[in-house]
């Protein structure tokens, strides 16, 4: 029994507590709370679920509301203003104040709202909210304060803009209709004034009676009726007559002196058999207006025929007598024709049609021949397909964005649209100095790669990327709609100084692409990787077991052994074969596995590719396109898997395999084939079957079970790990490697050596004091060689002792805290299938406690479960990369945390993000031939290094022992910050002591979380699922800010938040939308020389000049006096039809008021202070006067008191 002493006891408590840093190296954090302010800064996309559209004539502004109240405002390239209503209802119409920086909302909550855009940000002055009546149409005349409002009830009813107070003037709907008409009307579907008289009033009910009201004489001038209710209806400009559309798909047109209908037409319809027309659809909206040259357009929407199903909506123009009908791709919402003249009485002279689809804004060129569209500046397109990922990259090189736009120009050249300017030219901007450039990437479900320019505010496409094309075809899917889109792209991983680009799809794979700016012709390889994995037996550990090993992990030809996906298909196919790629990403690499992709990243530096899955872990050579590591999650713990159940009862164990090591997992041999030679890797024949591929490894792992493998380490002069496997010095000489012609398997062949060959010593790879292996029966066995394998478990077997050393358990000490249980009512084999890899990082650190000398190439895997564990890499040098590839060593420390792990960085000692490493980009195309004569030089020379060094050093190592740096002072060089979704840590390194724990959320869950760089330092921001984005100062974790932005309420903000450098940051906020924020406060100061003007000061047009004759006989446009008809002398409308809500302006004023109240009676206080004071003074004065005159009085009364009168 081990003796506890009390110097023992105190070593362990100084073990187990962190030590203080010192006042020495204490970092000094620069950001404070104020530095951080979080804000919504530009809005990209098309606004989701359009419901209106209006158009300023003059301003040339277009805006658009939805249906969840949001409203944008479109100009020229650059000017793009999002608001929305606060209560976020539906957008029923919007109606511009032409040239005054002003418009009007009718919302579905019965209210209007008045919005003023003369500022760069539109404010909301006034809001009026109806309390007994629906709202359903509102028309403001051109140049009016006064504002008409239909409602559901068939009432009109009048609104001062100004003070968005109700007229006492209203016009019921008993007393428009007909007195011999029985029936209500209906809701008011319309209302105009008439161009040339705007005394008269047009109002349309939805029944189909239409209603010319007097103003004046507040009468009824005429009535009409038609059979269909209507829908729309359209002005002529010379006011004389008027044209309906109604839901049967006609058009009427009537005249304003006649009471019955002039003509009636139905343009779509045709006729049947019968000889009778067919039934349409409803004409939605009709627009009529007149050009100079005679000739007038007649516009509309719907209308066609019932006769064929799911046919296209379309827009028709009739021009003259030529009928033009354009098919569109979604439902058109709503549209208007864009004219020169803004005077309803002038000519208007049309030149564009703007068109809001269900997904798309199309304007249309009238004045060019086929009426082509427009190509739009705005970026509408983002939901070509939707959109799956997001990846936001600031302050990205410089020339990434140039390369991007150059291959993305020449793949889509677009052709047939108009060669005119875009008509929408509204507000003003000017490129702003952007000190750095940005780069949005899209990932889309049908495997589509969009590239944007975000820099400056903007979004402008770069170029385009189809994954899809690397694949032969798609796979059958199901018609519900119920299944994922194979081609779907969940992931994204791009080294913008290398230009790799990695794609994770939802099938499984995962497509590395290098950026090449000419045309090529290759073949992409392709590699089937399975992460094999089978559970212990129970019958193989006692009770008492410590669980120093693994899993049971048996030979793969076992017919009971079956590796993880072996039953999965994998549903998509490379292409084979030569393939023409263009210019941009090409394919290079496919890497498919069974099961979904949960993180991924790619390393230039290394040549490494790493990703996770629901089960394990891959590691791929990209240079020499072989996997190095394909684990399950449970052997990347080694053993100190804390998730192992112990077993109910003891039983004996069954006999080992004699053919194979049963601690040993395919991938272990798979890593020692890498080792050995480059081709010989169990993925060699990526197209192979799964059968073959098990047939194949297993008799690989047979010939591999003769090696004799051990490793040690030394310091190398580019300070940098190596994994080195000793073999006998003859087998180094003399093994040979055939390739079989049936199954093309690697087979090495071995000399039997008579004696034991010389091996490296002093390898610390035992415990001072060993822990007793678990008690076990084993029957004799043939004693077998000592082997140290290098993945996913380093075990070392003393010949002539029975102790088992758990290197694992030296190196990975897991926080008690966090400690499983192992009762047996928990399975581990679920536990161990549910833990995905969810984080994967790449890093030069530090791997030991005792080498803090140098760095090494490491790998860290951050699981579902909250584990974090590392994996040393040996690349090597540059100079023989090329015919050398990566070694994976032993596994590392590990920590652990609660919730997902969600991101990892590393800083240096002075608390500074450590810069990752990259291989910086070279063109192919350029001196190729040379590149190539350099490649085989360097390759011959390191060949002939490497035969030297083999000969002259097979048994020694090229890396001293651990031994040899301990002179060096051991101190903490780095910090790694882990982030999960409940807390976050530092560590310092090489120590691995926890420096620095923050308890982020409790009941919630941190949803994004990064490590970016602000104002030359940086900190950690999160989002966190109640809404809230918090950050913390790096490497403290101080609190800095924790403020409530944006509630989690779908899905697809999950999917995209994202954060970046400078405090940027996007997410999805719709379907067809990108939200870009910020968290800096310097961002935010100078957001609004970035934001483009809205408003700019114009001249209204010339009034159309009326004729002598005209003017002469009455004919010409007459004014109205509106003010002497609704002001005061209309008298009050009822305090309970409509409720005034002051608008942030009104809010503003009030506040300036009551200051300027409350300024005012303070004044006052302080003078009255003042006076009291000076009446205070007064009354001393006085009482001093007072005390003089008494005391002078009674010396004068003791002066003649004693006297007589004969002595004064």
């Amino acid at each position: 029994m081990k003796k506890f002493t009390f110097k023992g006891v105190l070593d362990g408590l100084r073990s187990s507590v962190s030590q203080q840093p010192r006042n020495d190296q204490e970092i000094v954090e620069t950001l404070k709370p104020e530095h951080f302010q979080v804000a919504k800064t530009f809005r990209h996309g098309f606004p989701h679920q359009p419901t209106a559209v209006a158009f300023d004539p003059i301003q040339r502004l277009l805006a658009i509301g939805t249906k969840n109240g949001s409203l944008r405002i479109l100009g020229r390239a650059g000017v793009d203003c999002h608001v929305w209503h606060e209560n976020e209802t539906a957008v029923v119409q919007i109606v511009f104040l032409v040239n005054e920086g002003a418009l009007v909302t009718a919302t579905a909550d019965d209210s209007v709202h008045l919005w003023s855009f003369r500022q760069k940000k539109p404010d909301l002055v006034h809001s009026l909210q109806f309390q007994r009546e629906r709202l359903t149409y509102i028309h403001l005349p051109l140049q009016s304060k006064w504002l008409y409002v239909g409602s559901e009830r068939g009432n009109v009813h009048v609104v001062n803009i100004e003070s968005f107070q109700l007229s006492g003037y209203i016009i019921n709907w008993n007393k428009a209709i007909e007195v011999s008409r029985k029936t209500h009307p209906g809701p008011v579907v319309h209302l105009s004034d008439n161009p040339l008289d705007s005394s008269k009033l047009l109002i349309a009910f939805e029944s189909g009676q239409i209603v010319l009201w007097d103003l004046r004489l507040r009468t009824a001038e005429a009535r009409w009726q038609s059979a269909e209710p209507v829908k729309s209806i359209a002005w002529s400009h010379d006011g004389k007559q008027f044209m309906s559309s109604h839901t049967d798909g006609t058009l009427l047109t009537w005249n304003i002196r006649q009471p019955a209908k002039i003509s009636t037409v139905q343009p779509h319809a045709k006729l049947n058999k019968d000889g009778k027309p067919e039934s349409c659809k409803p004409i939605q909206k009709i627009e009529w207006k007149a050009s100079k040259s005679g000739e007038t357009f007649v516009i509309f929407s719907g209308g066609l025929t019932y006769d064929r199903a799911g046919r296209s909506p379309t827009i028709t123009i009739i021009h003259g007598k030529a009928t033009t009908v354009l098919e569109m791709e979604h439902n058109v919402i709503d549209f208007m024709t864009l004219c020169e003249s803004p005077y309803p009485s002038d000519i208007p002279e049309p030149y564009a049609i703007v068109v809001v689809l269900q997904n798309d804004l199309v304007v249309i060129d009238l004045l060019s021949l086929g009426f082509p569209c427009f190509e739009s500046p705005y970026p509408m397109d983002i939901h070509e397909c939707p959109v799956t990922c997001c990846t936001y990259l600031a302050d990205c090189p410089s020339d990434l964005i140039p390369a991007f736009y150059s291959v993305g120009s020449r793949s889509s050249k677009r052709s047939g649209f108009s060669t005119k300017e875009w008509p929408l030219v509204g507000g003003e901007w000017s490129v702003p100095p952007c000190s750095y450039s940005e780069i949005i990437i899209t990932g889309h479900a049908d495997g589509s790669i969009k590239f944007w320019d975000a820099s400056a505010g903007t979004l402008q496409i770069l170029y385009k990327l189809k994954t899809n094309k690397v694949f032969e075809r798609p796979p059958s899917r199901s018609q519900d709609g119920s299944e994922e889109d194979p081609f779907a792209v969940q992931l994204l991983s791009l080294c913008p100084e290398s230009r790799k680009l990695a794609v994770g799809g939802a099938s499984g794979y995962v497509i590395l692409f290098k950026f090449k700016k000419q045309e090529s012709t290759s073949e992409t390889v392709a590699l089937e990787i399975p992460i094999v994995y089978e559970g212990f037996d129970e019958s193989e550990c006692s009770p008492d077991s410590e669980f120093a090993g693994r899993g049971t992990l048996s030979k793969m030809e076992s017919s009971e052994s079956k590796p993880f996906g072996a039953d999965m298909s994998i549903p998509v196919k490379v292409k084979p074969g030569l393939q023409k790629k263009p210019p941009g990403f090409q394919a290079v690499l496919v890497c498919l596995s069974p099961a979904p992709i949960t993180s991924l990243s790619i390393n230039s530096s290394y040549g490494l590719l790493a990703y996770g899955t629901d089960t394990g872990a891959v590691v791929v050579d990209i240079v020499h396109k072989v996997c190095l590591l394909n684990v399950a999650s449970p052997d990347l713990y080694g053993g100190a898997d804390p998730y192992q159940r112990v077993p109910k009862s003891p039983k004996r164990t069954q006999p080992p395999d004699t053919d194979s090591d049963r601690c040993r997992s395919p991938s272990i041999d798979q890593g020692i084939d890498v080792l050995e030679d480059p081709n010989l890797s169990g993925n060699s024949s990526p197209h192979d079957d799964g059968e073959s591929r098990r047939r194949k490894i297993g008799t690989l792992k047979k010939q591999l079970s003769k090696v004799d493998l051990k490793l040690k380490f030394q310091p190398r002069n580019n300070k940098r790990s190596c994994s080195v496997f000793y073999t006998d010095q003859e087998c180094v000489e003399e093994s040979s490697v055939s390739l079989s012609p049936e199954d093309e398997i690697p087979k090495i062949r071995f000399p039997v050596s008579e004696e034991k060959p010389e091996r490296p010593t002093e390898l610390p790879l035992f415990d001072e004091r060993p822990i007793p292996p678990p008690r076990r029966e084993k029957k004799e066995t043939p004693k077998r060689d000592t082997r140290l394998l290098s993945v996913p478990n380093i075990k070392y077997h003393s010949r002539g002792n029975q102790g088992l050393s758990s290197l694992m358990r030296k190196i990975n000490k897991l926080d008690s805290s966090f400690s499983r249980s192992r009762s047996s009512s928990m399975s581990s084999l679920e536990n161990i299938s549910a833990e995905a890899i969810q984080c994967i990082a790449f890093a030069d650190t530090y791997t030991k406690k005792s080498e803090s000398a140098s760095t090494f190439p490491t790998l860290w895997f951050g699981t579902s479960l909250g584990s974090v564990l590392t994996v040393m890499l040996n690349v090597p040098t540059s100079d023989i990369r090329s015919s050398h590839p990566v070694a994976i060593g032993p596994f590392g420390t590990m920590f652990r945390l609660k919730g997902c792990i969600l991101t990892m960085s590393f800083l240096d000692c002075n608390g500074a993000l450590i810069p990752y490493t990259f291989e910086s980009w070279k063109d192919d195309s350029k001196d190729k031939h040379l590149q190539n004569r350099q490649r085989w030089n360097r390759l011959a020379k390191a060949a002939k290094d490497l035969q030297g060094t083999s000969r002259t050093n097979s048994n020694s190592s090229r890396m001293s022992p651990p031994g040899s740096v301990s002179s060096e002072i051991n101190c903490d060089r780095q910090f790694v910050a882990i982030v999960s979704e409940k807390q976050a840590m530092v560590a310092a390194l090489p120590s691995h002591n926890v420096v620095y724990r923050q308890q982020i959320t409790e009941a919630d869950f941190v949803v994004k979380a990064e490590i970016i760089s602000l104002k030359e330092s940086v900190c950690l921001v999160c989002y966190i699922s109640n809404g809230h984005v918090c950050a913390y100062s790096l490497p403290s974790l101080r609190p800095l800010i924790d403020t409530d932005f944006l509630p989690l309420a779908d899905l697809r903000i999950a999917r995209t938040f994202c954060f970046s450098n400078h405090g940027n940051g996007l997410y999805l906020c719709s379907p067809t939308e990108v939200q870009k924020f910020t968290v800096s406060a310097d961002f935010c100061s100078s957001l609004g020389e970035i934001v483009g003007d809205l408003f700019l000061p114009h001249d209204m047009p010339e009034p159309p000049k009326e004729s002598f004759f005209r003017g002469l006989f009455g004919g010409g446009a007459r004014s109205l006096d509106r003010e002497e008809l609704f002001g005061e002398s209309s008298g009050k409308a009822s305090k309970a039809v409509a409720k005034h809500i002051p608008g942030t302006a009104g809010l503003d004023q009030s506040a300036q008021k009551a200051c300027s109240e409350i300024s005012r009676a303070h004044q006052l206080a302080v003078e009255r202070g003042e006076k009291l004071s000076q009446l205070e003074e007064r009354t001393a004065r006085m009482m001093s006067e007072a005390e003089n005159f008494s005391s002078s009085a009674h010396g004068l009364m003791l002066k003649y008191k004693d006297k007589k009168w004969y002595q004064l």
